[in-house]
C-alpha cells in the first residue's frame, strides 16, 4: 500500500475527545493489549498527529503520528499496527517467517507467496483467512512487514505451502517509514541532552564533567548498572529447527519424507476400479496393491505360471508403448509394478514433527554440496537446499563457520527462487556431512556431493 509515494490531504493535531476515541478502537482492535500498553501506545500528554492521505492506488487512510513515528494506520475503518509498533509489541499478532532476501519484493508492493514461508519447529500459527498477521525474518523476531492472510493455516498446509499467502499492506522501508530519519532528543520527554544526562548520572549510570560552560564530558559507564546488566535484545522465537548443543532448546529433528504418485489421467483407467481418480496420490505399497487386486478381479493371473499376468487392453493401453503391444502379453508381477510407477507422475510428503504433512509434486531436490574455485585459486563449498528439509541456512552457516574455523557467506542461490545458499571457505565437505549425516540424522540419500571430501593426508 506504501510501497509508492503518497500524496497528504491534511495533517492536524489530535483532539482530546480524539485520543480516547482512539484509545478505545486501539482496545477493542486489540484485546491482547493491556490498559497500560494502550496508553504507553496512545499516550496522554505527548503530541499525537492525524494524517489523512492518499495512497498511490487511491486509497484513503489515515495515519496516527507520535513522536513523529507512525504507530498506527486506519483503512476503511480497520485499525491496523505499524511496523514501528510491532517493534515494541512483537506478540501484538500472529507472526510467519520468511526468508531477508524477500523483504526487498516486499518493500516494493509484493505480496508474500508461500514458498516463501519458513516453517518453525512448533508449526505454523493458527489463523483463518482474512486474520491480520505479522511478517518476520529468520533470525530476528522483530516484525518487517504486515499482511492478511489470503487462507487459513490448514488451507495453507493442504495446499504443499503454494500460492499467495498473504496480502502486504505495509513493511519496513516503505514509504511510510522514511529513510534517513534520526532520534531527535527534542521529541523526547527531557527535551534537551543535558537533561537527560543529568538523569542518568542521578541514577549512577554514567559520570558527567563539565568541562566549561555548555560543553560536557561524558567520563565513566557502569556496565555493571542493573539497567545496562539486565538489558536483553529478544531472541528469535520463530526460526527453523537447529542443533544447538547445551542450549536446552528443541533439537533439530529431520523431517519424515515419504515418495508418492500421482494418477494422470491416462491412468485412470486402471485404478477407477479402486475408487482412485485422476490427481489421486498414493503410496508404493497401494499402488502394488492396486495392480494385484485389478489383475485377480479381472482373472488375469496366468492359469500355467503364477508369477505372469496376461495383459487386457486396458493394462495394454495404460503400460505399453505402442510397438509393445502386439509383441507382449504377459508380464512378471514386478515388471508388471515397475512399468506402472514409471508412468505415474512423482511425488512427495515432507512431515515435520509434530506438523501436518506437506504433500509437493515432482521429487524433492537433495541437499546439493558442490565445491567452486574462487580468486587466487582458492576453493570453497557451497551447499544448497537446507531450507527443503527444515535447516536454517544462516543457523547452519554459524555452526560451520565454528567448526571449520572459517569464514562463511549467505546468498541467494542461483535460479532458485526464495531460496539461499552458503558458502564455506576451504574444501569443508568433511564437515558438513558429519553436521548433516551425525548430527541432523537426514538420511544419505538426499545428501548429494558428499564424494567431494578431501582424501586422507591431502590438503583441502
Amino acid at each position: 500500500m506504501f510501497a509508492k509515494a503518497f500524496r497528504v490531504k491534511s495533517n492536524t493535531a489530535i483532539k482530546g475527545s480524539d485520543r480516547r476515541k482512539l484509545r478505545a478502537d486501539v482496545a477493542a482492535a486489540f484485546p491482547a493489549l493491556g490498559m497500560d500498553q494502550v496508553s504507553e501506545l496512545v499516550p496522554g500528554k505527548e503530541d499525537i498527529n492525524i494524517v489523512k492521505l492518499y495512497a498511490h492506488r487511491g486509497d484513503a487512510v489515515t495515519v496516527y503520528m507520535s513522536g513523529g513515528n507512525p504507530i498506527l494506520f486506519e483503512l476503511e475503518r480497520n485499525l491496523y499496527p505499524t511496523v514501528y509498533t510491532l517493534w515494541s509489541h512483537p506478540d501484538l499478532l500472529p507472526t510467519f517467517t520468511t526468508w531477508p532476501p524477500v523483504l526487498e519484493k516486499l518493500a516494493g508492493g509484493a505480496d508474500l507467496m508461500l514458498p516463501g514461508l519458513v516453517v518453525p519447529p512448533a508449526g505454523l500459527p493458527q489463523v483463518q483467512k482474512g486474520d491480520l498477521c505479522a511478517i518476520a525474518l529468520v533470525g530476528n523476531r522483530a516484525p518487517v512487514a504486515i499482511g492478511v492472510a489470503a487462507m487459513s493455516t490448514a488451507d495453507m498446509l493442504t495446499s504443499g505451502l503454494k500460492g499467495r499467502g498473504f496480502s502486504v499492506l505495509h513493511t519496513y522501508q516503505d514509504h511510510l517509514c522514511p529513510e534517513g530519519r534520526q532520534l531527535d532528543i527534542k521529541k523526547s520527554s527531557y527535551k534537551k541532552l543535558s537533561k537527560f544526562l543529568q538523569h542518568m548520572q542521578q541514577e549512577q549510570i554514567i559520570q558527567v564533567k563539565e568541562l566549561s560552560k555548555g560543553v560536557e564530558s561524558l567520563v565513566a559507564v557502569d556496565w555493571k548498572h542493573p539497567r545496562i546488566t539486565s538489558f536483553v535484545i529478544p531472541e528469535s522465537s520463530l526460526t527453523s529447527q537447529t542443533v544447538h548443543e547445551g542450549s536446552g532448546e528443541q533439537p533439530y529433528q529431520p523431517p519424515d519424507i515419504k515418495p508418492l504418485y500421482c494418477v494422470p489421467a491416462g491412468m485412470t483407467p486402471l485404478f477407477q476400479e479402486s475408487g482412485h481418480k485422476k490427481g489421486s496420490l498414493l503410496e508404493g505399497s497401494e499402488v502394488r496393491a492396486v495392480i494385484i487386486d485389478y489383475a485377480k478381479r479381472n482373472d488375469l493371473v496366468d492359469t500355467d505360471n503364477k508369477n505372469l499376468v496376461q495383459l487386457d487392453p486396458t493394462l495394454c493401453d495404460c503400460l505399453l508403448e505402442k510397438n509393445e503391444r502386439h509383441s507382449i502379453l504377459k508380464l512378471p508381477w514386478d515388471g508388471l509394478v515397475s512399468r506402472c510407477l514409471e508412468k505415474l507422475q512423482p511425488a512427495y510428503q515432507v512431515t515435520f514433527p509434530g506438523q501436518e504433512p506437506i504433500v509437493k509434486k515432482g521429487k524433492i531436490s537433495p541437499i546439493d554440496i558442490t565445491l567452486a574455485q574462487r580468486a587466487s585459486n582458492k576453493k570453497v563449498t557451497v551447499v544448497r537446499n537446507l531450507e527443503a528439509y527444515g535447516l536454517d541456512p544462516y543457523s547452519v552457516a554459524s555452526t560451520l563457520q565454528q567448526r571449520c574455523q572459517a569464514s562463511t557467506t549467505i546468498t541467494p542461490a542461483p535460479g532458485a527462487k526464495d531460496s539461499l545458499q552458503v558458502q564455506i571457505q576451504g574444501n569443508q565437505v568433511h564437515h558438513l556431512g558429519r553436521l548433516l549425516l551425525e548430527e541432523y540424522h537426514l538420511p544419505r540419500k538426499h545428501i548429494q556431493g558428499l564424494e567431494k571430501a578431501p582424501k586422507a593426508g591431502k590438503r583441502k
